[in-house]
Parts: structure tokens; C-alpha cells; sequence
């Protein structure tokens, strides 16, 4: 089972950065690339415990579907979530955050999958998958980065309480 662990500094407020790391319309935004849109459940504002989100996008060249469950929200700590239907066998992608002493964010990603078809998906986690799920994890959190730190998250929906 590949496990995904990923750091980012943020120049931004630990309670900012909780909330765009539960944020839908960032998520959207962070992914564009792939066409990802929220077609089920919560589908923009911030992710609450309990609540699922179904996503379609078009990943490695095909359009899939997949619905997660947010297993749980401690603010402004951690928060996590969990296939419920998909591609994949299993994953859980966790959030962890960190205040620093100078104001400033540590997020950690930590994204544990299992990919279907036995050694054959051990193989193509190898090859690629593993890399491109990496780059995916990549590409958001440094889209949160920038969006927390220019401003930008002024007008994303569900943010108004940090002005």
C-alpha cells in the first residue's frame, strides 16, 4: 500500500489554512486541469464530518467517479477522509496542521491508497501512479499556498468569517 506524505509551508494563519484545505471551490480550482467538478453530497463551501463529496474528473485519460467521506474534523488541526466508491481499492488521505511560531502553517498530507488489481496494480503504482498522485497532491497544495498567501480565498465561498 503506497503511502503519499507531503509538507507546505504557508504564510497564512493555521485557522485559514484548515479551512481551504476543506474547501470544495479550492479543491475545484487547484484541479482545473483535470475537469474536477463536485457532482454529489457537498459540492461547494467547506467539508463538514460525516458529509461525502462525489467527484468527476478525467484522470490518466479517463473520466472516473469517485465519493469520500469526511471521517473527521478537529479544527484546526487535522482533518481526514475516506473512499467510499471509486477507482481504487482503498485510500484515506489525512491532514494534519500545524501553528509556527511566526504565524505561519505547516500542513502535512499524508494520502494511504491501495490500488485494485492486485500485483497488477502494484506494478502500475510503481511505474506511475504513485508520481501522479504525488503531482496531484502537489498541484493543490500549491495552489492553497498561493491562494492563502495573495489573498486570493476572499472570494471563495464559506471563507467570509476569516475577513
Amino acid at each position: 500500500m503506497p503511502r503519499l506524505i507531503l509538507k507546505t509551508h504557508i504564510n497564512a494563519p493555521i485557522e485559514l489554512v484548515f479551512d481551504l484545505a476543506r474547501s470544495i471551490d479550492l479543491h475545484i480550482l487547484s484541479l482545473e486541469h483535470t475537469n474536477e467538478k463536485a457532482i454529489a453530497g457537498r459540492t461547494t463551501g467547506l467539508v463538514e464530518k460525516g458529509e461525502t463529496v462525489t467527484w468527476r474528473a478525467k484522470h490518466l485519460g479517463f473520466t472516473q467517479k469517485l465519493t469520500s467521506l469526511i471521517t473527521d474534523v478537529e479544527p484546526y488541526n487535522y482533518f481526514a477522509d475516506q473512499l467510499v466508491k471509486g477507482a481504487f481499492k482503498h485510500f484515506k488521505h489525512e491532514h494534519f496542521f500545524e501553528q509556527q511560531e511566526d504565524g505561519s502553517t505547516l500542513m502535512k498530507d499524508i494520502f494511504d491508497y491501495t490500488s485494485p488489481l492486485g500485483v497488477l496494480g502494484k506494478l502500475v503504482d510503481q511505474l506511475f501512479l504513485a508520481s501522479y498522485m504525488t503531482r496531484l497532491l502537489e498541484q493543490r497544495n500549491k495552489t492553497l499556498k498561493d491562494v492563502a498567501e495573495d489573498g486570493r480565498w476572499k472570494h471563495l465561498p464559506g471563507l467570509e468569517g476569516h475577513l
